[in-house]
């Protein structure tokens, strides 16, 4: 599952929501937060590595992202760019409590 990780994972719960290139927005719960990716839920995932999405985290967003991999529902995707230093302090100190 997933390669070797740059930026160390911080477990949280927050709820966010991604679309595919169709347009559909599935909510799901982020389970694991870098700066560059996080893992989330999605019981009836049908993403493949290699897919492309956006990623909402709360409000915060849309980050461009490329599915890594799937697993049991759980799904490891990669920003395109790494999140903004604050950006990501904000998400993991105040939205995950």
């Amino acid at each position: 599952m997933g390669e070797a990780r740059r930026d160390g994972r911080h477990p949280l719960e927050v709820w966010g929501h991604y679309r595919t290139g169709s347009g559909l927005r599935r909510d799901v719960p982020i389970k694991d937060l870098s700066e560059s990716g996080c893992r989330f839920f999605d019981k009836f995932s049908s993403l493949l590595p290699g897919m492309e999405l956006t990623l909402r985290i709360e409000t915060i967003g849309p980050f461009p992202a490329t599915v890594r991999w799937q697993e049991e529902g759980y799904v490891g995707v990669q920003f395109h760019q790494r999140l903004y230093g604050p950006t990501f302090d904000h998400i993991r100190l105040r939205l995950a409590s």
